[in-house]
């Protein structure tokens, strides 16, 4: 994977790992409707599941550009499944190679995303709101709170305080509760700690990229899974912990069982279905 390769590209923050790393030449795909395949916003829904949004995306760039091989990254953000107050992200990057007939994906979990939503009547209270989204250097969005059109005015990318102002005044006044909804603008241009996040991806990609499957030796050796059933230290029976990680290939059989990379071989009594029922 180390010589020059074109490669179609969709998303942001990943040329530099993957030119510097591996020596590839990424290109743009110029004018891809990205939002045909779904909004953050709602307007449009995500079809299929993140993985299947993100090959969307590298084909359409692929198609594009009359390339092979395509790179695009996807994102979810919303509550942590466990901590529903607390915002998560997941990102998921992949590299779809036709030539060899494989798609690799990486993906990173974001548990201190800029990712926070309220609602207001006008911006005269939002201070405290807007310190913790980091406005103005991390975008916002604006929308009715209740939106009874399909026609509903929405304000994108909205980064100075007289923008936010004018759209949550326009937005309060098309919702039935007189009230605007803002969030922030996740999309990776308007939100730089997204866009870390991305940039850390693709260094995951690049070393997923030079780690080769020790049986038929395509790139792309990586863990694929993990088995739960760490045993308690105390009476031995399995809980819903990480016991091994599965490594494998994206295009053989091959497979492999590796130990948690912290060492650890028992769980805490207090994580076991028996000894803390």
């Amino acid at each position: 994977m180390r010589s020059p390769r074109h490669y179609a590209r969709q998303g942001s923050g990943i040329v530099p790992a993957l030119r510097d790393g591996l020596g590839l030449i990424v290109s743009l795909a110029q004018g891809v409707d990205t939002d045909a395949l779904g909004t953050f916003t709602g307007e449009i829904a995500r079809a299929g599941s993140i993985r299947e949004a993100a090959i969307s995306k590298a084909r359409l760039g692929m198609t594009m550009t009359k390339t092979p091989i395509g790179i695009a990254s996807e994102g979810s953000y919303g509550p942590h499944p466990v901590i529903p107050f607390v915002a998560v992200g997941i990102e998921l990057m992949v590299l779809v190679d036709d030539t060899r007939d494989i798609i690799i994906t990486e993906h990173l979990v974001e548990n201190a995303p800029v990712y926070g939503h309220t609602q207001a009547k006008s911006i005269d209270k939002l201070g405290a709101f807007l310190e913790r989204v980091r406005f103005p250097d991390h975008a916002l969005i604006v929308k009715p709170n209740v939106a009874i059109s399909p026609s509903f005015p929405i304000h994108k990318g909205v980064h100075s305080v007289q923008c936010l102002a004018d759209a949550i005044a326009e937005c309060a006044a098309s919702s039935p509760d007189g009230q605007a909804f803002i969030q922030n603008d996740i999309r990776a241009h308007m939100n730089p700690t997204r866009m870390a996040s991305i940039s850390r991806l693709a260094q995951k990609l690049r070393a997923r990229l030079e780690t080769p499957c020790p049986a038929c030796n395509l790139p792309g050796y990586g863990r694929i899974d993990v088995e739960t059933g760490l045993p308690c230290e105390w009476c031995g029976t399995p809980s819903m912990l990480v016991r091994y990680e599965i490594f494998g290939c994206v295009a053989c059989s091959h497979r492999e069982h590796r130990a948690r990379p912290d060492g650890r071989h028992h769980a805490d009594p207090g994580n076991c279905p028996r000894c803390n029922p």
